[in-house]
């Protein structure tokens, strides 16, 4: 049983080391052995490796021989199936939906039953967001469809964070903007929230950047009100009260665009780390101006304000549709085991994936 591990200091890097989870093991009390069956792998995953000590996303999966810490785990979203269980009323062979290390197992510890979810409740993620650790039981859905299992792992940890971000927008009055840019604009989430925007008769315009590669394919979708390439700022309107939902995480990009609107760049929403190897560097935006939007403590704030029933039919609704959609466009490509992930990790890594293409390891 093999076992996908980056290097922390350097993401680009990978090794296959054999895991050290024994899956014939006795379960404890209130442990669960899940066999995953596959996963999801996009850029987001790689966002996920560059923000890993700053949002603790290592610490989710601890990663075998790994004395010196400095190796570590990618969480993954996609299926699994028990195979073993002490937890009362979680039996063998249930599916279930949620977060994943870059392996074959995942032994949970401490679950907390639910009637549709079951909460991982191991000490070393006991910290961290509660959605991360919160597993769906699909048999407890009345609409699942294990035909839409690709889609549902690729796009929903995807376009939750596009609900959200068009849900917050919304929220603050858009920051009182006229216009709404997009860097990425290729990315699956910025897609995600074009779909949100295109379908919201009061959002600004919107104005979806990209690089010059991809700028013909984007803007066949039809989605973003205008489709502008990074080499081309200078054609953005600086005379109109604009904000930013940048998914790149690229310091001189969001710096040249900041040169140029001026006072007009009313806020920004930093997201994603799409660019993330051109980013770290101060961009000139006032601090007042600018925040780090984590969609984890968005969902957390709705779920307070409307309960989680609410929250989880406004978002699925939207992503069920979101995901239909994109089906007409998305092509996915399977790999069979971990190995094969490593094989094109570094293409992923440097953005050399196109955006239509988004990968399912199968394991």
């Amino acid at each position: 049983m093999n076992e996908f591990q980056i290097l922390k200091s350097d993401i680009t890097q990978s090794r296959i080391i054999k895991s050290q989870l024994n899956v014939d093991a006795p379960l404890a009390a209130g442990e669960i052995l899940l066999k995953v069956d596959k996963f999801g792998f996009t850029a987001n995953n790689v966002t996920y490796a560059a923000a890993g000590d700053q949002l603790g996303y290592w610490q989710f999966f601890p990663a075998s021989s790994n004395e010196t810490d400095t190796w570590g785990i990618i969480p993954v979203w996609g299926f699994a199936d028990v195979v073993a269980s002490k937890a009362e009323g979680v039996d063998s062979g249930e599916r279930v939906f949620g977060y994943y290390p870059t392996n074959s197992y995942l032994k949970m510890q401490n679950v907390k039953v639910l009637e549709n979810r079951l909460i991982d409740g191991a000490e070393h993620r006991s910290k961290l967001p509660p959605g991360y650790n919160t597993y769906r039981r699909v048999a407890t859905e009345p609409d699942y469809d294990r035909s839409m299992d690709d889609m549902r792992m690729l796009l929903w940890p995807l376009y939750i964070t596009s609900f959200c971000l068009w849900d917050s927008l919304q929220h603050n009055d858009w920051y009182g903007a006229k216009q709404v840019i997009v860097i990425s604009a290729s990315s699956k989430t910025s897609i995600g929230l074009a779909y949100a925007l295109a379908a919201d008769t009061d959002s600004p315009t919107s104005i979806g950047l990209t690089s010059s590669g991809n700028q013909k394919w984007i803007a066949g979708l039809d989605l973003y009100d205008k489709t502008m390439n990074y080499d081309a700022l200078e054609e953005i309107d600086a005379t109109v009260p604009t904000v930013i939902v940048d998914m790149s995480g690229n310091s001189q990009l969001l710096t040249d665009i900041h040169a140029h609107l001026g006072d007009s760049l009313v806020h920004c929403l930093n997201v994603g780390l799409t660019h993330w190897s051109e980013g770290g560097k101060d961009t000139g935006i006032p601090a007042d101006k600018r925040e780090f939007f984590f969609a984890p403590s968005h969902i957390q704030m709705r779920i307070k304000e409307w309960g989680i029933e609410e929250f989880d039919s406004k978002s699925s609704q939207f992503i069920a549709d979101s995901s239909k959609r994109s089906a007409d466009w998305m092509k996915i490509v399977r790999l069979i085991g971990v190995e094969k992930l490593a094989d094109i990790y570094a293409d992923v890594c440097a953005g050399k994936l196109p955006p239509e293409k988004a990968l399912v390891i199968e394991l």
